[in-house]
């Protein structure tokens, strides 16, 4: 894979600038993080060089000096809200991410639960975090906000919001997922420390957009393309522009809010230290790009997967007809068509010949592979066996699970489980194919060479099973589909 992003540039350069801007407001900095602090796929696919846990990595450099502040809304509680990427509710996702940082040896010094009107849901959840003993706080919605100022600074707006007792110099505000109220949450908490003499300030971490790349640079433009769904759009910074006559970029809702936010830091502290939104933000990502040309392929590869995951939403019934207009914009302003997603063609090609659904791989050298569905195998499962053998140098010919091995695996699907589809998937050929590799060296050195799907790009001709997909996501595989069933049947279980 070709590295566009030096990670361990930015876990230095990145640590050391928050501990610079803890310094400004006396060793007391609240930090709204933005975006996911792991599991970061969307940075790590358009930034190619960047892991994932980049951000947790870049901040065990501060362990000592942090601790994790979790913030949830009511209503998000109240309403069972999802979070797409792990399929699970935002209460629960608030658990798991208590989990994961402690597991990393983070502090996680309690949960604080916004926009509280009283909701049963959200008592639930309060009594059963500190039945697990984790501090637990109530911030409640307060009228007229974000512009009622006069109001929101006040002992009837922050002034009602319980205070979150924190003992370290960086307090890190992190959530489930957006509008969960952490802007609201670090504001809150200076106007507290202010009236107990405390010395506090406020910074934002936003990965995207990066805010010295150019407006129309691909991999800001795939952020939109991540956010279609919430209307966020990119904008030169007015502010930044009028203080300091340098155009940078920051999105509109940070952009928005400002007038709003500086007059509540006037009113909290006498003064707003930021000229700008752009001012506020600490991110250093864009000093850490070292092949542009890279970055930019990745980013409009980035796109056309977001576009075509807005076709299949919609197909679902889950998303809308307006987000796929948008993602269409957002490819034209990028410059990329359907086209630049090399394996698409080869996977309707192959469906074509074969009357079957088909799926393409391409490999890091650029080789595309398919993978065609017959009686054994579905084609996910087929473009994987492919694949690893070109890598292998194994004969495309050789079987690595034999046809007598697949038989009984189907029976056990067919006959006792009731199935109604005999064909292996991607999961059920890998386990096949590690058993082999006990006593087959094919079977063996094919199985050796999974690593080096990461990364890779695939097309299907048709929708991917709910199996597959999480198979291709587990190898680390970048997925797109049409966005059409195998069947015609009216229910699908996806």
């Amino acid at each position: 894979m070709r590295i566009g992003f030096d990670n361990e540039q930015y876990k230095k350069t990145q640590s050391e600038h928050i501990k610079e801007r803890i310094g400004l407001f006396g060793n007391k900095l609240y930090l709204e993080f933005g975006g996911k602090l792991f599991d970061d796929y969307h940075s790590s696919r358009v930034l190619p060089g960047f892991e994932p846990d980049s951000k947790l990595k870049m901040l065990d450099q501060l362990k000592d000096q942090l601790e994790i502040v979790i913030v949830i809304s009511a209503d998000d509680i109240e309403n069972n809200k999802i979070r797409g990427d792990h399929g699970i509710t935002y209460d629960n996702d608030v658990l798991r991410l208590i989990d994961a940082f402690q597991g990393r040896g983070f502090m996680v010094g309690s949960v604080v639960i916004t926009q509280y009107t009283g909701e049963n849901a959200a008592t639930r959840f309060r009594q059963k975090l500190e039945s697990l003993h984790i501090k637990t706080y109530l911030h409640y919605t307060i009228d007229g906000y974000p512009h009622n100022v006069s109001h929101i600074v006040s002992d009837e707006g922050y002034g009602k919001n319980e205070y979150v007792e924190t003992t370290r110099p960086l307090v890190v505000v992190t959530a489930p997922g957006p509008g969960s109220g952490k802007m609201s949450t670090c504001l809150s908490q200076l106007y507290h420390d202010h009236q107990r003499g405390i010395e506090a300030g406020y910074a934002k971490f936003e990965t995207f957009p990066i805010w010295n790349l150019p407006l129309r640079h691909p991999v800001n433009i795939a952020y939109e393309a991540a956010t279609a769904d919430l209307d966020d759009v990119n904008m030169i910074d007015p502010f930044h522009l009028e203080a300091y006559g340098k155009p940078t970029v920051n999105y509109n809702r940070d952009i928005e809010i400002f007038p709003v936010l500086n007059a509540i830091f006037e009113l909290i502290v006498g003064k707003n230290p930021y000229k700008s939104p752009t001012d506020m933000g600490v991110n250093m990502a864009g000093n850490c790009i070292i092949d542009d040309a890279v970055c930019q392929e990745a980013a409009r590869q980035e796109i056309i997967r977001r576009y075509y995951t807005a076709l299949l939403d919609f197909k679902r019934g889950r998303g809308t007809k307006e987000i796929v207009y948008k993602l269409e914009l957002l490819m034209k302003q990028a410059g990329v068509t359907v086209e630049h997603r090399k394996v698409i063609k080869p996977a309707l090609d192959r469906e074509l010949e074969t009357g079957h659904p088909a799926a393409a791989i391409e490999l890091h050298d650029g080789r595309i592979i398919t993978g065609k569905t017959s009686d054994l195998l579905g084609c996910s499962a087929a473009v994987i066996l492919n694949a690893i053998k070109e890598l292998g140098g194994i004969d495309h010919d050789m079987h690595l699970v034999s046809p007598e091995a697949i038989e009984p695996i189907q029976t056990l699907k067919t006959k006792y489980l009731k199935g109604k589809n005999p064909r292996l998937h991607s999961d059920e050929i890998l386990i096949a194919l590690s058993v082999s590799a006990a006593h087959n060296e094919h079977a063996k050195c094919a199985l050796e060479q999974l690593s080096k799907l990461r990364h890779c790009q695939l097309h299907s001709s048709v929708i991917l099973s709910s199996v597959d997909e999480k198979i291709f996501k587990k190898l680390g595989i970048h997925v797109t589909c049409e966005p059409k069933y195998e069947t015609d049947r009216m229910y699908q279980s996806h």
